[in-house]
């Protein structure tokens, strides 16, 4: 079985942070094994509160669904395809960008959730733990 290690959420959640910190951003940053369940979660100083949760289930729903979350905002909007799908599982569907798969070998193994500021800013924080996962 292939797994994600503490070792490498750290990487991962590290080169985050710089990326947060190069925007001026205080974000929650959090990372989980292909089960959902949390590895890592970082809060920097001064990062909302609500963030906690959200990047946790920014990287749940990575997990679940297999894709990025930024993937899902358009097919949530009202009478898209998929409308209504953050209602389900108690409401831990996150429907916007900050979430990304981490896969090894073609198999998703994790995932990376970052809240705390913009989208745009949460998906390009989220995208520098992924490639310090890749290196």
């Amino acid at each position: 079985m292939v797994t994600l290690t503490l070792e490498e959420a750290s990487k991962i959640i590290e080169s985050a942070e710089q990326e947060a910190q190069n925007l001026g951003v205080s974000m929650v940053i959090t990372v989980v094994d292909s089960g959902g369940n949390l590895i890592a979660k970082h809060r920097m100083d001064d990062a909302w509160i609500a963030s906690i949760d959200i990047s946790e289930n920014k990287a749940w729903t990575s997990v679940a669904l297999k894709m990025s979350t930024s993937t899902l905002a358009e097919a949530t909007v009202p009478n898209a395809e998929l409308y209504g799908l953050n209602t389900t599982n108690n409401g831990r569907i996150v429907v916007f960008g900050g979430g990304i798969p981490l896969e090894r070998d073609g198999k998703v193994i994790g995932a990376i959730g970052v809240s705390g500021s913009t989208v745009p800013h949460d998906v390009q924080v989220a995208e520098a733990g992924v490639k310090a996962f890749k290196e």
